[in-house]
């Protein structure tokens, strides 16, 4: 067997969590390889909303096995509210999860730091989520990290309080000390200490070797589908540097954060919605400033599931999603919030980039560097609620002239259609699970 994998391919909000959730019953692991509590996937199913930042979106089967992979960072903190949270509406999280032993972890000194950095930049700031990534994964880099197979051993102590001091140095560098922020409404001190209570979580939870597990797995026949999270247009890499994130959000992630050879991927999914969004800050060429713009947010409700922040609304990039697609050999296509441009009788899509004059197709090397104007396509919208819809046979024909016009300008078929946020308004285009 091998590994299928699930992208978002913009700026990250795309719908991840909801279609793993859709696709879970056809596999029997799911599993997180990059990101951390940076990222916010959003499950709505009879009457319930769930907002997972660190668990992956196949937790709600009985019988799919989850993992957190080795490129993915925890804050013990938030994970063990997560596992609250659900264990609070009857779903046993904890008997359903395996963590890498090789995952890091993100400390309290790793928020401070993210924190500082973040105050310190001005009006430069990158629009961080102050979950403390970014250090946490510096620090990996630079071979200091704390990894979860380090909870409980005669090390751990030391690796703790030598992060801690380095950051807290850093931070005073900086100008600042840690009484000058507070995480999560706690300050510094109280924070720390709940995150230190919070390690005794993972004794209840399976800890492996991660790359032995899936590798196993698939030898024995077993599916696997790797979540994604954020979105390709924020990889380290290959997004809009510096304004990203600070792992590998492309396929090419999948291997390095579960262990898995390039050989070993099978379908990539790459999940987009029918328009563009983003938090933060960053370059986004089709943003909307104008009422066309808030009708987007508010009939969208975009709004941040792990920051609470607005997000920035436009319409759909094509050159940014066809770069995406490139970069992951994406093989199938899955379109969320279809239903979102129902109000609009006229769709505009962006097929070009307008730079200095010169028109061209491709994501430039500093999309901050020059001024980049949209080339639009127009095409008719559908003016019709779509969340009622059950199959496509409903489809209205301007909605199915989108499609088409995306499916030819990308070269790649769209297999699913989300017409509403519930995992029942889904409609399957020559696609089964």
């Amino acid at each position: 067997m091998k590994v299928d994998v699930l992208l978002g391919l913009q700026w990250g909000d795309e719908g991840k969590g909801k279609i793993v959730d859709v696709l879970t019953p056809g596999y029997d692991i799911i599993a997180r390889f990059q990101g951390g509590p940076n990222a916010g996937h959003t499950i709505i199913f009879g009457g319930r909303k769930f907002i997972l930042h660190t668990i992956p979106s196949g937790i709600f089967s009985e019988r799919a096995k989850n993992l957190i992979g080795n490129g993915v960072i925890l804050d013990p903190f938030i994970f063990r509210k997560e596992l609250e949270m659900l264990a609070g509406n009857n779903i046993p999280a904890a008997e359903r999860l395996y963590i890498s032993r090789k995952a890091h972890l993100i400390t309290p000194a790793h928020r401070l730091m993210d924190a500082a950095n973040e105050r310190a930049r001005g009006h430069d700031k990158i629009g961080s989520t102050l979950k403390g990534i970014g250090p946490a994964y510096t620090d990996k880099v630079a071979r200091l990290g704390l990894r979860t197979g380090d909870i409980g051993t005669g090390q751990f102590g030391h690796k703790y309080d030598t992060i801690r001091e380095a950051h807290l140095r850093a931070v005073a560098a900086l100008g600042f000390s840690q009484n000058d922020f507070e995480f999560d409404g706690l300050s510094f001190s109280d924070y720390e200490s709940a995150w230190l209570e919070a390690l005794a979580v993972f004794n209840g939870i399976k800890m492996v070797n991660s790359e032995y597990f899936i590798n196993r797995a698939l030898a024995v026949g077993e599916r696997v589908l790797a979540e994604g999270a954020q979105g390709s247009m924020l990889d380290i890499d290959f997004g809009t540097y510096p304004f990203v994130t600070s792992s590998s959000t492309v396929c090419a992630g999948v291997c390095s954060g579960l262990g898995v050879p390039p050989a070993g991927i099978g379908e990539v999914f790459g999940v987009f919605k029918a328009y563009c969004t983003r938090v933060g800050s960053g370059p986004f060429p089709t943003e909307l400033f104008d009422e066309t713009g808030e009708l987007l947010r508010e009939t969208g409700h975009e709004f941040g599931s792990t920051t609470g922040r607005p997000r920035r609304c436009g319409w759909l990039d094509l050159v940014a999603l066809n770069y995406a697609i490139m970069l992951s050999g994406v093989s199938k296509l899955f379109m969320m919030k279809t239903d979102v441009l129902s109000p609009f009788p006229l769709i505009n899509v962006c097929t070009g980039y307008d730079v200095q004059g010169s028109e061209s197709a491709e994501v430039p090397y500093d999309m901050t560097a020059h001024e980049i104007s949209p080339v639009y396509t127009g095409l008719r919208g559908w003016e019709q609620q779509l969340d009622k819809l059950s199959d496509t046979a409903g489809i209205p024909a301007a909605l199915n002239e989108y499609i088409g016009f995306l499916e030819e300008k990308t070269g790649v078929p769209i297999g699913i259609v989300s017409v509403g946020p519930d995992r029942d308004q889904t409609l399957f285009r020559n696609f089964s699970r």
